[in-house]
Protein backbone atom coordinates (compact mmCIF):
# COMPACT_ATOMS: atom_id res chain seq x y z
CA UNK A 1 0.00 0.00 0.00
CA UNK A 2 1.34 3.41 -0.96
CA UNK A 3 1.82 6.00 1.79
CA UNK A 4 -0.91 8.12 0.19
CA UNK A 5 -3.29 5.21 0.56
CA UNK A 6 -2.61 4.63 4.25
CA UNK A 7 -5.59 5.29 6.52
CA UNK A 8 -5.49 8.42 8.69
CA UNK A 9 -3.87 7.76 12.06
CA UNK A 10 -7.09 8.67 13.88
CA UNK A 11 -8.92 5.95 11.96
CA UNK A 12 -6.78 3.23 13.59
CA UNK A 13 -9.08 1.70 16.25
CA UNK A 14 -8.24 2.77 19.81
CA UNK A 15 -5.11 4.59 18.72
CA UNK A 16 -3.73 6.84 21.46
CA UNK A 17 -5.80 5.27 24.24
CA UNK A 18 -2.89 4.75 26.63
CA UNK A 19 -1.55 8.28 26.32
CA UNK A 20 -4.95 9.94 26.63
CA UNK A 21 -5.91 7.69 29.53
CA UNK A 22 -2.82 8.81 31.43
CA UNK A 23 -3.61 12.45 30.62
CA UNK A 24 -7.12 12.06 32.01
CA UNK A 25 -5.82 10.32 35.13
CA UNK A 26 -3.51 13.28 35.82
CA UNK A 27 -6.41 15.70 35.33
CA UNK A 28 -8.80 13.78 37.55
CA UNK A 29 -6.20 13.23 40.27
CA UNK A 30 -6.24 16.98 41.01
CA UNK A 31 -9.97 16.91 41.79
CA UNK A 32 -9.48 16.14 45.48
CA UNK A 33 -12.76 17.72 46.60
CA UNK A 34 -14.72 15.78 43.98
CA UNK A 35 -13.11 12.53 45.09
CA UNK A 36 -13.85 13.31 48.72
CA UNK A 37 -17.52 13.96 47.97
CA UNK A 38 -18.05 11.10 45.52
CA UNK A 39 -19.50 8.90 48.28
CA UNK A 40 -21.93 11.40 49.83
CA UNK A 41 -25.13 9.90 48.42
CA UNK A 42 -24.04 6.36 49.25
CA UNK A 43 -22.90 7.40 52.73
CA UNK A 44 -26.18 9.14 53.55
CA UNK A 45 -28.22 6.15 52.39
CA UNK A 46 -26.05 3.76 54.38
CA UNK A 47 -26.48 5.87 57.52
CA UNK A 48 -30.26 5.73 57.09
CA UNK A 49 -30.10 1.95 56.67
CA UNK A 50 -27.98 1.55 59.81
CA UNK A 51 -30.46 3.63 61.80
CA UNK A 52 -33.75 2.39 60.37
CA UNK A 53 -33.04 -1.17 59.19
CA UNK A 54 -29.62 -2.41 60.37
CA UNK A 55 -30.43 -5.92 59.22
CA UNK A 56 -30.28 -4.73 55.61
CA UNK A 57 -26.80 -3.21 55.84
CA UNK A 58 -25.24 -6.05 53.84
CA UNK A 59 -27.63 -5.55 50.91
CA UNK A 60 -27.17 -1.78 51.16
CA UNK A 61 -23.36 -2.10 51.02
CA UNK A 62 -23.56 -4.24 47.88
CA UNK A 63 -25.95 -1.69 46.39
CA UNK A 64 -23.58 1.13 47.30
CA UNK A 65 -20.78 -0.53 45.34
CA UNK A 66 -22.96 -0.99 42.27
CA UNK A 67 -24.38 2.53 42.54
CA UNK A 68 -20.86 3.98 42.85
CA UNK A 69 -19.83 2.29 39.61
CA UNK A 70 -23.02 3.46 37.93
CA UNK A 71 -22.51 7.03 39.18
CA UNK A 72 -19.16 7.17 37.37
CA UNK A 73 -21.20 7.42 34.19
CA UNK A 74 -22.43 10.80 35.40
CA UNK A 75 -18.83 11.90 35.84
CA UNK A 76 -18.07 10.80 32.28
CA UNK A 77 -21.04 12.87 31.09
CA UNK A 78 -19.90 15.93 33.03
CA UNK A 79 -16.24 15.62 32.06
CA UNK A 80 -16.85 15.03 28.35
CA UNK A 81 -19.30 17.92 28.18
CA UNK A 82 -16.95 20.19 30.14
CA UNK A 83 -14.05 19.49 27.79
CA UNK A 84 -16.24 20.11 24.75
CA UNK A 85 -18.29 23.12 25.91
CA UNK A 86 -16.05 25.07 28.30
CA UNK A 87 -12.55 24.22 27.12
CA UNK A 88 -13.47 23.44 23.51
CA UNK A 89 -10.54 21.05 23.63
CA UNK A 90 -12.17 17.97 22.12
CA UNK A 91 -11.52 19.25 18.58
CA UNK A 92 -7.88 19.80 19.51
CA UNK A 93 -7.54 16.26 20.88
CA UNK A 94 -9.33 14.66 17.93
CA UNK A 95 -7.45 16.68 15.30
CA UNK A 96 -4.38 14.58 16.09
CA UNK A 97 -3.83 10.83 15.88
CA UNK A 98 -6.20 10.13 18.78
CA UNK A 99 -9.09 7.95 17.60
CA UNK A 100 -12.63 8.91 18.65
CA UNK A 101 -13.21 5.68 20.58
CA UNK A 102 -9.88 6.14 22.40
CA UNK A 103 -11.06 9.62 23.39
CA UNK A 104 -14.31 8.18 24.80
CA UNK A 105 -12.57 5.32 26.60
CA UNK A 106 -9.70 7.51 27.79
CA UNK A 107 -12.10 9.80 29.62
CA UNK A 108 -14.08 6.86 31.03
CA UNK A 109 -11.08 4.81 32.16
CA UNK A 110 -9.28 7.86 33.54
CA UNK A 111 -12.24 8.61 35.79
CA UNK A 112 -12.49 4.94 36.76
CA UNK A 113 -8.83 4.71 37.78
CA UNK A 114 -9.03 7.76 40.04
CA UNK A 115 -12.47 7.21 41.55
CA UNK A 116 -12.05 3.47 42.05
CA UNK A 117 -10.16 3.95 45.34
CA UNK A 118 -13.20 4.82 47.50
CA UNK A 119 -15.13 1.99 45.84
CA UNK A 120 -12.36 -0.46 46.78
CA UNK A 121 -12.50 0.78 50.38
CA UNK A 122 -16.25 0.25 50.31
CA UNK A 123 -15.63 -3.23 48.98
CA UNK A 124 -13.29 -4.02 51.87
CA UNK A 125 -15.97 -2.90 54.36
CA UNK A 126 -18.52 -5.04 52.53
CA UNK A 127 -16.26 -8.08 52.68
CA UNK A 128 -15.93 -7.61 56.45
CA UNK A 129 -19.66 -7.07 57.08
CA UNK A 130 -21.11 -9.50 54.54
CA UNK A 131 -19.92 -13.12 54.38
CA UNK A 132 -18.90 -13.06 50.73
CA UNK A 133 -17.63 -16.28 49.22
CA UNK A 134 -14.96 -16.09 46.53
CA UNK A 135 -17.59 -16.85 43.91
CA UNK A 136 -20.00 -14.15 45.08
CA UNK A 137 -17.17 -11.62 45.40
CA UNK A 138 -16.07 -12.38 41.83
CA UNK A 139 -19.68 -12.06 40.68
CA UNK A 140 -20.00 -8.68 42.39
CA UNK A 141 -16.78 -7.40 40.80
CA UNK A 142 -17.84 -8.62 37.36
CA UNK A 143 -21.31 -7.10 37.58
CA UNK A 144 -19.87 -3.82 38.91
CA UNK A 145 -17.61 -3.67 35.84
CA UNK A 146 -20.59 -4.31 33.54
CA UNK A 147 -22.65 -1.59 35.24
CA UNK A 148 -19.72 0.82 34.90
CA UNK A 149 -19.31 0.11 31.18
CA UNK A 150 -23.01 0.67 30.55
CA UNK A 151 -23.08 3.91 32.54
CA UNK A 152 -19.89 5.28 30.98
CA UNK A 153 -21.20 4.55 27.48
CA UNK A 154 -24.54 6.23 28.16
CA UNK A 155 -22.83 9.13 29.91
CA UNK A 156 -20.55 9.84 26.97
CA UNK A 157 -23.38 9.69 24.42
CA UNK A 158 -25.55 12.01 26.51
CA UNK A 159 -22.69 14.48 26.87
CA UNK A 160 -22.88 15.25 23.16
CA UNK A 161 -26.50 16.40 23.40
CA UNK A 162 -25.88 19.42 25.62
CA UNK A 163 -24.84 22.89 24.52
CA UNK A 164 -24.79 24.53 27.96
CA UNK A 165 -23.15 23.11 31.08
CA UNK A 166 -25.83 24.65 33.29
CA UNK A 167 -28.39 22.25 31.84
CA UNK A 168 -26.25 19.20 32.49
CA UNK A 169 -26.22 19.03 36.29
CA UNK A 170 -29.99 18.78 36.75
CA UNK A 171 -30.66 16.30 33.96
CA UNK A 172 -27.62 14.14 34.73
CA UNK A 173 -28.40 13.94 38.44
CA UNK A 174 -32.05 13.17 37.75
CA UNK A 175 -31.25 10.41 35.26
CA UNK A 176 -28.61 8.63 37.29
CA UNK A 177 -30.47 8.89 40.59
CA UNK A 178 -33.73 7.66 39.06
CA UNK A 179 -31.90 4.64 37.65
CA UNK A 180 -29.68 4.06 40.68
CA UNK A 181 -31.62 5.07 43.81
CA UNK A 182 -35.34 4.53 43.23
CA UNK A 183 -35.10 0.92 41.91
CA UNK A 184 -34.14 -1.89 44.35
CA UNK A 185 -30.41 -1.28 44.47
CA UNK A 186 -29.97 -0.36 48.15
CA UNK A 187 -32.85 -2.49 49.40
CA UNK A 188 -34.19 -6.04 48.75
CA UNK A 189 -35.59 -6.71 45.32
CA UNK A 190 -38.61 -8.49 46.86
CA UNK A 191 -39.77 -5.22 48.45
CA UNK A 192 -40.14 -3.54 45.08
CA UNK A 193 -43.75 -3.49 43.76
CA UNK A 194 -44.31 -6.86 42.01
CA UNK A 195 -45.86 -5.23 38.94
CA UNK A 196 -42.71 -3.17 38.44
CA UNK A 197 -40.16 -5.90 39.15
CA UNK A 198 -39.69 -6.87 35.46
CA UNK A 199 -38.85 -3.22 34.72
CA UNK A 200 -36.31 -3.20 37.55
CA UNK A 201 -34.71 -6.34 36.11
CA UNK A 202 -34.22 -4.51 32.81
CA UNK A 203 -32.38 -1.60 34.46
CA UNK A 204 -28.65 -2.44 34.78
CA UNK A 205 -28.03 -1.23 38.38
CA UNK A 206 -31.07 -2.96 39.88
CA UNK A 207 -30.61 -6.04 37.67
CA UNK A 208 -27.03 -6.42 38.94
CA UNK A 209 -28.16 -5.83 42.53
CA UNK A 210 -30.91 -8.46 42.21
CA UNK A 211 -28.45 -11.03 40.84
CA UNK A 212 -26.02 -10.47 43.73
CA UNK A 213 -28.88 -10.56 46.25
CA UNK A 214 -29.96 -13.86 44.73
CA UNK A 215 -26.42 -15.23 45.02
CA UNK A 216 -26.31 -14.16 48.68
CA UNK A 217 -29.63 -15.86 49.37
CA UNK A 218 -31.26 -12.55 50.31
CA UNK A 219 -33.61 -12.62 47.30
CA UNK A 220 -35.12 -15.57 45.47
CA UNK A 221 -35.30 -15.03 41.70
CA UNK A 222 -37.08 -17.46 39.44
CA UNK A 223 -35.25 -18.87 36.45
CA UNK A 224 -37.14 -16.51 34.15
CA UNK A 225 -36.30 -13.49 36.32
CA UNK A 226 -32.63 -14.44 36.47
CA UNK A 227 -32.55 -14.88 32.70
CA UNK A 228 -34.23 -11.49 32.23
CA UNK A 229 -31.72 -9.77 34.49
CA UNK A 230 -28.67 -11.41 32.90
CA UNK A 231 -29.99 -10.97 29.36
CA UNK A 232 -30.86 -7.33 29.90
CA UNK A 233 -27.44 -6.60 31.37
CA UNK A 234 -25.64 -8.29 28.49
CA UNK A 235 -27.72 -6.84 25.66
CA UNK A 236 -27.94 -3.30 27.05
CA UNK A 237 -24.26 -3.08 28.00
CA UNK A 238 -22.92 -4.43 24.72
CA UNK A 239 -25.42 -2.31 22.79
CA UNK A 240 -24.59 0.86 24.72
CA UNK A 241 -20.83 0.32 24.35
CA UNK A 242 -20.98 -0.34 20.61
CA UNK A 243 -23.31 2.62 20.11
CA UNK A 244 -20.96 4.87 22.09
CA UNK A 245 -18.08 3.89 19.79
CA UNK A 246 -20.28 4.45 16.72
CA UNK A 247 -21.50 7.78 18.09
CA UNK A 248 -17.98 8.93 18.93
CA UNK A 249 -16.86 8.27 15.35
CA UNK A 250 -20.02 9.83 13.87
CA UNK A 251 -19.69 12.97 16.00
CA UNK A 252 -16.13 13.50 14.78
CA UNK A 253 -17.15 13.11 11.15
CA UNK A 254 -20.04 15.52 11.68
CA UNK A 255 -22.52 13.26 9.88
Amino acid sequence: MKSSELPPLASVPFRGLGAFLWTEVLVQAHENLAMATSMIVQGVLLVFVVILAPGLIGIALVGAILFSMFAMGQRVLNEAAYIRIDHKANDLYLAGPLSPEAYFLGISLGILVVYLTPVVLLGVITAVVVPLSVEVAALLVGLAAVVWLFAASIGYVFSTFFRDNRAIWAYASLFFNVFGVLPPVFYPFARFPPALQPIALMMPPSAAAAIVQHALGATALTGAELALALGSLAVETVGAFLFAIFWARRSVRGD
